[in-house]
């Protein structure tokens, strides 16, 4: 069962990108899986791939006809973060605006990030 807060919310602009994503896939997809990795000059990045089912222990969020499913270890990290999908005139992209994250590289594909109290995510499960 999902839990009743959302870790993390979408834009307009993410879900539609993320359903029409979804919809040229090549395979059925349930949702879309969100996380952070190690790497980079800033330290950690954000990663997205294709979720065919929801794992043990991931949370999930429902958002404007879209799912998402949040890999357990990045929890605290994404925390109140909200998903956009930006166009400018050099790029199309996912943004994360993460009230955690407390830097990011030069190139924008590197951040900086605070995990959230764990209390804050307790308190958000109660």
């Amino acid at each position: 069962m999902a839990p009743s807060f959302k870790v993390m919310s979408l834009t307009d602009a993410a879900a539609e990108r993320i359903k029409g994503i979804m919809a040229d896939a090549e395979r059925p997809i349930a949702g879309l899986r969100v996380g952070v990795k190690n790497g980079g000059c800033a330290g950690m990045s954000y990663t997205m791939e294709y979720a065919e089912e929801r794992k043990p222990g991931e949370d999930m969020i429902e958002d404007k006809g879209v799912r998402v499913f949040i890999d357990p270890k990045a929890v605290l990290f994404l925390l109140g973060t909200e998903m956009d999908f930006q166009t400018t005139k050099l790029a199309s992209q996912f943004v994360f605006n993460n009230p955690n994250q407390t830097s990011a590289c030069g190139c924008g594909e590197s951040v900086a990030i605070t995990p959230a109290d764990p209390n804050a995510l307790a308190a958000a499960h109660a």
